[in-house]
């Protein structure tokens, strides 16, 4: 009949949670991952999913996959239950989980086919998505190449690939850049805006990068599992106005960071560009703490979503610093703690490393930057006596490694990328463990441990196996065995890797006070922000030295002022070299 309308269909919305609740066994208790969230995403949209280690980011996603079945409440995607409809909501969602979901034995190609085969994508559709997919990622050329052998930054684009083989609807990526180089981070984004955008996926992400959750158009926070805060990356950024500040260290500006950082009335203290910014409770400044840091007066700068992140984090509550405290007195800070002359690595005809000269000073923080797949793994197991060099010179605490590697491993801690602990034993099981290896018995032994459950603030888990602790106290358990045997020169192989930005935050304030007393601390990182922490660092690709110098002198690659970050001149640098090797 005319005149008659049709009442309005809605879409359904890409995610709804309703009183989710979740909860896991652990030790002889439970643990509550999840209490009574509640969110919706809108179509279209790209949403970020933050918080703390054990916020209960990774449960949330695994339940809008279907993957688990929650205790309480509901979960709808794309209009379909999570429980009821688990298989159809996984043929129509794209996702990554952490480590990108691979199967390193299978070829380029063979993730595809099988990705394809268990997304049901027909052979007729395969050839154009897959060249789509291959020429954005830059993966075409290594469709032979096993995933295995794949640098990060290409295991994460190929993660990805395999994610969109379907063009879905609604795209799940749990911490996808968490070890990546900031190139392969921004190459990744590049891929979300222009695919995502244009396709009106729908994307929910995890991430421990505060600037990727910037770019988002809503951003959700997770702490203790419960939702504490929701909305527009400017809605945070409006609650710091007002409360940022910028100051000018008159000493070392890591040590100004240290002893801002966790003071009253003070929530966060991050080094910029070789300056400390810092974020007040209130509006009103404690200015005598500046000055007795050792900086200028403060200066009054615009907040970024970070500075809203940090206040909504610590509402309430004091960031306590966590200075360790080492027993072992050390000499002065003088000397040459490790030498490198024209150091290399080959394997077979392939140079990892070749030609790298430099040295490190005692007491120095010194960072290993690069790319993937730059060498700096080869060069750091090197340096530790893990892997011998074959050519070059290599002394660490006035040792030749080549002539003396298990009387130089006495004096060095190395703590793992992967975090080297035994999941099956407990925290304190692992102490007792490591502590055996480096030789120490008895009392000895004994008060060792419990330094490190008292330093580490260990004490409340020690119960607790390895393997069920959040990621961050896995970093602290990780960092006390390496500290186990009170060594001189300390390896940090991509120490806060997928850790949270609180977590970080500690973990540096840590590191700091061990070098103030007197340790050696070599790192590698692909947060360029806390290569602001080191006191010179060395920018590696392809195996050779691309520059190295202090913090101020990198920056001037990117600008002339140098108060650009160390990230703009590592990308400077990085493309700079890659548009050479182009041309010749």
């Amino acid at each position: 009949e005319l005149g008659t309308s049709m009442p309005e269909q809605h879409a359904p919305l890409p995610l709804e949670i309703k009183g989710l609740r979740k909860s896991f066994a652990r030790g002889k208790g439970r643990v509550e991952a999840l209490r009574g969230v509640s969110l919706a995403l809108e179509t279209g949209s790209v949403n970020a999913l933050l918080g703390p280690d054990g916020a209960g980011k990774t449960t949330l996603i695994r339940l809008a996959t279907g993957i688990m079945v929650p205790d309480e409440g509901s979960v709808a995607v794309l209009g379909m239950d999570s429980v009821g409809q688990a298989q159809d909501i996984q043929s129509a969602i794209g996702y990554m989980p952490q480590r990108f979901g691979l199967y390193e034995d299978l070829s380029v190609q063979e993730n595809l086919d099988l990705y394809a085969d268990l997304q049901g994508v027909g052979r007729d559709e395969r050839g154009e998505r897959y060249q789509s997919l291959m020429t954005m990622t830059n993966l075409a050329p290594f469709l032979d190449r096993l995933a295995g052998r794949l640098s990060g930054g290409m295991k994460q684009k190929l993660g990805l690939a395999c994610s969109l083989l379907k063009t879905p609807r609604f795209l799940l990526l749990d911490e996808p850049t968490v070890g990546v180089d900031p190139l392969s981070r921004r190459e990744l984004w590049s891929i979300v805006d222009t695919l995502v955008r244009q396709d009106d996926i729908t994307v929910l992400v995890s991430t421990a990068y505060l600037d990727e959750a910037a770019r988002c158009d809503q951003v959700f926070i997770l702490q203790e599992g419960e939702l504490i805060g929701q909305g527009t990356p400017d809605s945070f950024i409006k609650e710091a106005r007002g409360r940022t500040w910028r100051v000018t260290p008159e000493t070392t500006p890591r040590v100004v960071q240290s002893r801002l950082f966790g003071k009253p009335g003070i929530v966060d203290a991050t080094l910029e560009s070789g300056r400390v910014r810092v974020v007040t409770r209130d509006a009103d400044l404690p200015e005598s703490l500046f000055r007795e840091a050792g900086a200028e007066a403060p200066e009054a700068v615009d907040p970024v979503f970070e500075d809203g992140f940090m206040l909504l984090l610590n509402q309430g509550m004091e960031a306590a610093s966590p200075a360790l405290k080492v027993n072992k007195a050390r000499g002065g800070g003088d000397g040459t703690a490790i030498s490198v002359t024209d150091l290399e690595r080959r394997f077979g005809d392939f140079y990892a490393v070749k030609g790298l000269t430099f040295s490190v000073e005692r007491g120095e923080i010194f960072g290993l930057l690069g790319p993937n797949g730059a060498g700096k793994s080869t060069t750091f197991r090197m340096l530790c006596g893990l892997l011998p060099a074959t050519g070059g010179t290599l002394e660490v605490g006035g040792l030749n490694l080549r002539r003396a590697a298990a009387k130089a491993r006495k004096n060095l801690g190395y703590m793992a990328q992967k975090f080297s602990l035994y999941g099956q034993l407990s925290v304190i099981e692992n102490l007792d463990f490591f502590s055996k290896v480096y030789g120490l018995s008895g009392s000895r032994r004994e008060e060792r441990v419990q330094w490190a459950l008292d330093e580490l603030d260990l004490a409340g888990q020690a119960e607790t196996t390895s393997g069920e602790l959040p990621f961050g106290f896995r970093q602290r358990l990780s960092l006390a065995c390496a500290l186990m045997h009170e060594p001189d020169i300390l390896f940090l192989d991509e120490p806060t890797s997928g850790v949270d930005p609180l977590a970080r935050r500690q973990f540096w304030a840590r590191i700091n006070s061990l070098a103030e007393q007197g340790v050696t601390v070599v790192v590698t990182t692909h947060f360029m922000e806390e290569a602001e922490y080191c006191d010179r660092m060395l920018i590696m690709m392809a195996g050779e030295l691309l520059a190295q110098g202090t913090p101020d002198e990198i920056r001037r690659f990117a600008g002339t002022d140098g108060h650009e970050t160390i990230e703009k001149a590592f990308i400077a640098l990085v493309e700079k070299r890659r548009a050479q090797e182009k041309e010749g």
